[in-house]
């Protein structure tokens, strides 16, 4: 499982919010009627902790997993009046290899997370560590960049230049692997006035659908469907042919 570093932490605390905050108020609509308030939540590859904030904001109790430390540094900054209140609390601990000191009625896992998964065994492991955590009835959603969406998305160069940051963003696509690869380099201006540099190569893994649904089974979720993030109650027919696809898996 991959963790992000001091300076690409700090980057992304700071430019990689969007996503987090057009996705958790879909993800909210869809658990609000099933888990109410003060339900227990976790959230996977919590990052900066941007979607922890919004559901405890909701009044939710939420616990944040990550394997970066930098990253939960932030997290951390960024929620501490809801650990003041125990609203919110966060550990550290791989994806594939985690236990909650209390069950949860909901997880959610986003932004590519699952992606960051190296291969089926870990993807296993994750899928039945979350089952674990789950109260019976719970639910994990969690989204996925497919294999069509990772051969024609990932595989450019882009730079973007601003007064206090420039991103240099270089992928590729293994055939062999069944992996995209970005790199994101660049430098990011620090409180001094002086620059950063920062270099990151992240690796996307494209998972099967039928494997995935395969491994949700085996695992013991009863019932799941792919969807997208708009339209989460309604199964997609032909998932793959997406670029990115949202698993709701139940308990």
């Amino acid at each position: 499982m991959q963790a992000y570093g001091k300076n690409f932490a700090r980057i992304y605390n700071q430019r990689w919010n969007l996503f987090t905050d057009t996705v958790a108020p879909r993800l909210e609509a869809f658990f609000a009627p099933r888990y109410p308030q003060p339900a227990r939540m976790l959230d996977l590859c919590c990052g900066t902790g941007r979607m922890v904030r919004y559901f405890a904001e909701k009044g939710y109790q939420v616990t944040g997993v990550d394997l970066s430390e930098e990253m939960l540094r932030y997290a951390r900054e960024n929620n501490s009046e809801f650990i003041r209140s125990k609203k919110a609390s966060f550990q550290r601990s791989d994806a594939r290899d985690f236990k909650l000191k209390h069950k949860v009625q909901f997880a959610v896992s986003t932004y590519d997370a699952i992606n960051h998964i190296p291969d089926l065994a870990g993807l296993r492991s994750t899928l039945q560590c979350v089952w674990n955590a789950l109260e019976p009835g719970g639910c994990f959603i969690f989204d996925l960049n497919t294999e069509s969406g990772l051969r024609n998305s990932w595989g450019h160069i882009s730079v973007r230049e601003m007064d206090d940051a420039t991103i240099i963003m270089r992928g590729l696509y293994d055939d062999e692997r069944n992996r995209s690869y970005t790199r994101m380099s660049g430098f990011l201006k620090n409180d001094q006035g002086t620059w950063d540099r920062f270099d990151e190569t992240i690796f996307n893994t494209a998972f099967k659908l039928t494997e995935v649904a395969k491994l949700l089974k085996e695992t013991g979720y009863t019932k799941h469907w792919f969807a997208q993030v708009d339209k989460l109650e309604l199964p997609l027919q032909e998932p793959e042919n997406q670029p990115r696809v949202f698993v709701v898996a139940f308990k």
